[in-house]
């Protein structure tokens, strides 16, 4: 009884034991078990720094001047011989031709015929009007005065007259006034801006001293020496490529020489001159290829300090910034807004006259009086007219007759052939019709000295970061051969106005309308008290904001939360953003997690 009595009693203290000792082993792992099923999250602490912000965008190339080759009348196209892309002078042939039709020519003296026939009637009007009113005036019918014309039946004419009179005077008093307003505010600021200005510009030798000593550095280093050999070298290359291209072009064509302009000696030349430049080339690209780690990191070095001297030797320059840039940005735009209101002051005040002289024509010798069949204004318009059309019905068959004897289309200006509208074996009617001219557009040229355009549009708070003139990086610049992009100017986005500005920028080089270009702009640095990495920062219906970390103490460990901070991006890179709003420096915010978080979250951290 006694021995059955003491197994149980051990029992119940082993079973004891065995539940005390789980409970305190789930205790002390209890925190480590949770971990396991939080989000893991990565973290970085909140720094001050500096910041270049870039602006990239993308648009396509485009002239700013297009020249259209336009062919008059219908005829065969025997042979094109340019292509797209080739530059040409004037006077060379670009396409040559059949025969003529002379069907057509016989067409056009027959539109002659009639336009001549059209001016003999409207001059037998004319004089016939003329006449009626000299025997009128002989006759003693009219006197000239304002009560005369209205018994004459001129008073609703005069009355409509008076009416636009009135309206035209209100205009032109109007733009006087807004002329006068922009001459005094154009005065006002030339004078401040001169009152600033004769209070001395800042020493800057020191600064200019550096941009000259980092200058001279970077240009006795070898890669920068190689890289100015290259498109030394690659300019000249294409130089002697083109014109071994154009002499091969003619070679087979009778006269070859003088139609491409380039002798034989001068072709042999070209290809001797083009092996030593590849073989110079060559060798500049060698000592590109075989530069060490070292040496491209000092040519880095070099690029960056000069970079630096200038930025240091433009901020000294632009002392005042918030008086003389701002009102000099005030009178360029008053200066702009000058001449298109002078403009149309003169339109106006032309068309006050214009008014005024119809009115006493009308009173001196106006339609209504006996044996004139017409308003005599009208008259001679309409001989105006007729005399316009026999001339164009002419010009177009002389140049249909010059067109017919000859067999070829030549440039009409020197230039780069930028489109061909018409091929070998087809009509040049098949290219698109010319409405002024009625001919047929068969290429187009952008004419020698007229550069390219591209532009994008950004937010007004990006281009106010932007100064015209500012040189553009290409993106993948490795791609193109010598080609330049510079801000030119920065205009209101017609498609949204009050949101967005365009960037145009001016293009040279090696390109075609067209063509797309990518490119990044701006490299000033400034200084921020909160950075933080590009993955930190996040989006929501309400606004951008960051994940911070808050940490609080239990007796087994310590417990980190996700806490959301709103903020608001100044500036951004590649990888980084300068931010405001309730946060430190030092702060930690989160920047990835295996899983997504959320405010409130509690998480645990990467390594822990």
């Amino acid at each position: 009884m006694n021995e059955n009595g003491s197994k149980r009693r051990d029992w119940v203290k082993n079973a004891a034991i065995i539940f005390l000792a789980v409970m305190l082993v789930l205790t002390f792992f209890s925190n480590t078990i949770m971990n396991y099923s939080l989000p893991e999250v990565a973290v970085q602490y909140v720094q001050s720094g500096s910041i270049t912000a870039q602006i990239r965008g993308s648009g396509v190339v485009e002239s700013d001047d297009p020249y259209d080759v336009i062919f008059a009348g219908s005829r065969k196209v025997e042979s094109v011989m340019v292509r797209e892309g080739d530059t040409v002078q004037a006077g060379d042939i670009l396409f040559l031709l059949g025969e003529g039709d002379s069907a057509e020519l016989e067409t056009l003296q027959q539109q002659v015929d009639a336009a001549q026939d059209n001016v003999d009637a409207a001059q037998k009007n004319l004089d016939s009007a003329v006449n009626a009113i000299e025997k009128a005036i002989l006759e003693g019918q009219i006197s000239g005065t304002t009560a005369q014309h209205i018994q004459n039946g001129v008073s609703s004419s005069l009355s409509s007259y008076m009416s636009r009179v009135s309206e035209a005077d209100a205009k032109v008093a109007d733009l006087e006034k807004q002329v006068d307003e922009i001459n005094v505010a154009i005065g006002q600021l030339e004078t401040a801006i001169s009152n600033l200005q004769n209070q001395g510009a800042p020493d800057v030798s020191a600064q200019q001293a550096k941009v000259n000593n980092a200058q001279a550095a970077l240009n006795a280093n070898k890669l920068y020496q190689a890289d100015a050999d290259i498109a030394n070298y690659t300019a000249k290359i294409n130089e002697r490529s083109a014109k071994i291209e154009q002499y091969e072009k003619y070679a087979g064509v009778s006269g070859g020489d003088a139609v491409s302009g380039i002798t034989k000696e001068e072709y042999e030349k070209a290809k001797s001159e083009l092996s030593t430049y590849n073989e110079l080339k060559k060798n500049a690209e060698q000592v590109k290829n075989g530069a060490t780690q070292a040496d491209k990191d000092e040519y880095s070095r070099l690029q960056s300090e000069l970079s630096k001297a200038r930025t240091e030797l433009s901020d000294a320059q632009n002392w005042q910034p918030g008086s003389i840039a701002a009102y000099q940005r005030d009178l360029a735009n008053w200066r702009s807004q000058l001449e298109p209101k002078q403009k149309e002051l003169q339109q106006a005040t032309e068309e006050r006259t214009k008014l005024l002289n119809e009115i006493s024509y009308e009173m001196d010798g106006g339609a209504g009086l006996p044996g004139v069949s017409g308003n005599i204004t009208e008259l001679r318009e309409a001989l105006s007219d007729a005399k316009e059309q026999l001339q164009k019905a002419q010009d177009k068959v002389d140049e249909e007759r010059a067109k017919s004897g000859g067999t070829s289309v030549t440039a009409p200006i020197s230039g780069t052939v930028s489109s061909i509208n018409v091929t070998a074996g087809h009509d040049t009617s098949e290219a698109d019709p010319n409405p002024k001219s009625g001919g047929y557009i068969v290429a187009t040229m952008m004419p020698e000295g007229v550069g390219y355009t591209m532009s994008f549009s950004v937010t007004n708070d990006q281009a106010k970061t932007l100064t015209p003139g500012t040189q553009a990086d290409l993106v993948n610049a490795w791609r193109y051969d010598d080609v330049t992009v510079t801000l030119a100017s920065i205009r209101p986005d017609t498609q949204n106005p009050s949101q967005q500005k365009k960037l145009v920028f001016n293009v040279t080089g090696n390109v075609t309308v067209g063509q797309s270009l990518s490119v990044q702009v701006g490299d000033r640095s400034a200084n921020y008290d909160m950075i933080v990495p590009n993955s930190a920062i996040r989006e929501d219906s309400n606004g951008k904001f960051v994940l911070t970390i808050t940490s609080k103490a239990t007796p087994l460990s310590t417990r980190y939360t996700a806490t959301r901070v709103d903020v608001e991006v100044v500036a951004s890179d590649d990888t980084r953003s300068a931010i405001t709003g309730g946060l430190y420096t030092y702060d930690y915010v989160i920047t990835t997690s295996d899983i997504p978080v959320n405010a409130g979250q509690q998480v645990r951290l990467s390594g822990n």
